[in-house]
């Protein structure tokens, strides 16, 4: 089985790899020092466990392995840290187990342990289903994945979401990028920071400058950031006019 550790403090990873060493049949194939390692590692190692600390610097464990949660195929994580008190939000990201450290060699064993059961279950049925994933937390990052790397893109540089066909489109400060989620599912995590302009489209609040009619007579948003104004479908022109008011 394939690992990879994910932890800020050198001592905690050297005493998980001295662990792992004792356990038959593992393959440690990298070390992260944060959440955004972790990730680009797991991009490129297709680790089938992480070994995640909770709290680190940047982007945390919770967060990352919510965005392990779509990775094809999806890692299994067990959270190992120094506090008890997360262990709700770690089964909420769909972590298969959660170590308090200093971890002992046989809670380590029983973890493994159920890391092959999830992997045996996801080999055999294409993903493993252990529930849904919940957004208790609202994600710093959207993860797009870009032929075997990923790039991370922060939800304050994001100026709107376009739905087209499976994928949604990001437009940020930097370009755009394509992501495999839902538009309801973001609207759903973010709604206190987007609104929605159309069925196809989530518009951050901050970027709307105004709302204009076209002489075609349909009503138009006007982004800060934007090259061109973007339709506003009828049935959420009532509600947008309100939300303008109040920015």
């Amino acid at each position: 089985m394939r690992v990879l550790i994910a932890d800020d403090e050198p001592l905690a990873r050297e005493r998980l790899r001295d662990l792992l060493a004792e356990q038959p049949g593992i393959e440690l194939v990298a070390e992260a020092g944060d959440g955004r390692e972790a990730l680009h590692a797991c991009a490129t190692h297709h680790p089938d466990l992480v070994l995640l600390d909770i709290a680190m610097p940047g982007i945390d464990g919770l967060e990352t392995a919510r965005h392990l949660a779509a990775f094809e195929p999806r890692p299994a994580v067990v959270f190992c840290t120094a506090y008890d008190a997360h262990a709700l939000s770690a089964f909420e990201a769909a972590a298969i187990d959660y170590l308090v450290k200093p971890v002992r060699p046989e809670r380590l064993a029983a973890a493994l342990e159920r890391a092959r059961t999830f992997a045996a279950g996801r080999n055999g049925n294409g993903a493993a289903t252990d529930g849904e994933i919940r957004h208790e937390q609202h994600r710093t990052h959207l993860c797009a994945r870009l032929r075997g790397s990923l790039r991370l893109i922060p939800i304050e540089d994001v100026h709107y979401l376009q739905a087209e066909e499976k994928y949604v489109v990001v437009h940020h400060a930097r370009g755009e990028d394509l992501i495999e989620e839902s538009l309801k599912s973001l609207e759903e995590e973010f709604g206190d920071r987007f609104v929605r302009i159309h069925r196809n489209c989530l518009v951050a609040r901050h970027e709307i400058v105004e709302l204009k009619r076209a002489p075609d007579g349909h009503v138009q948003a006007v982004l800060r950031h934007g090259e061109h104004p973007l339709e506003v479908s009828r049935r959420c022109v009532a509600h947008l006019r309100e939300t303008v008011k109040h920015l």
